[in-house]
């Protein structure tokens, strides 16, 4: 019996793209610093001359599908990590953004074969965005992890 697991280490090779939402960058901005800084203790070279990673900024969670589409169908990266926050107000458009956003990240994954990691925080307030994008736990991290264990594993199932 095989067993396929991703790993944390010998990501040196792995090349990697980040999707930003700039709407809710208070929140985001610590989402994309807490990702940078999991990656970087992980080895991958996040520096601003690195060609080992990219990040694109788009102005809303809405928005992250379509980038995530175009950079995984580039053939140039083996990851893609969407970086959002959606924070409920009182009309139905929380409920819109996250739909479409949730469903076209997921869509852009099975389309492609390039696992994109969904990092949109999706809350009530603020308060519980901000508690998750630092003051508590930075999710930034997890979304690092995730990427880098997503995309070592499919080069383990030989698919990157």
């Amino acid at each position: 019996m095989a067993t396929f697991e991703g790993c944390f280490t010998d990501v040196s090779s792995l090349q990697i793209a980040l999707v930003v939402a700039r709407f809710n960058d208070l929140v985001t901005t610590k989402l994309l610093s807490g990702c940078l800084d999991c990656l970087t203790r992980h080895g991958v070279d996040t520096t601003s001359s690195s060609s080992q990673l990219d990040v694109a900024w788009v102005p809303g969670s809405f928005e992250l599908p379509l980038v995530a589409q175009s950079l995984a169908a580039s053939g140039r990266y083996q990851v893609v990590v969407a970086l959002g926050a959606v924070i409920r107000g009182d009309t139905p458009h929380f409920d819109v953004v996250v739909a479409e956003a949730s469903k076209g990240i997921a869509a852009v994954a099975r389309e492609t074969g390039i696992p994109v990691i969904f990092g949109v925080l999706t809350t009530d307030t603020m308060q519980q965005a901000l508690e998750r994008a630092g003051i508590k736990n930075n999710l930034g991290w997890n979304y690092g992890l995730e990427a880098l264990e997503m995309g070592s594993l499919m080069r383990a199932l030989g698919r990157a």
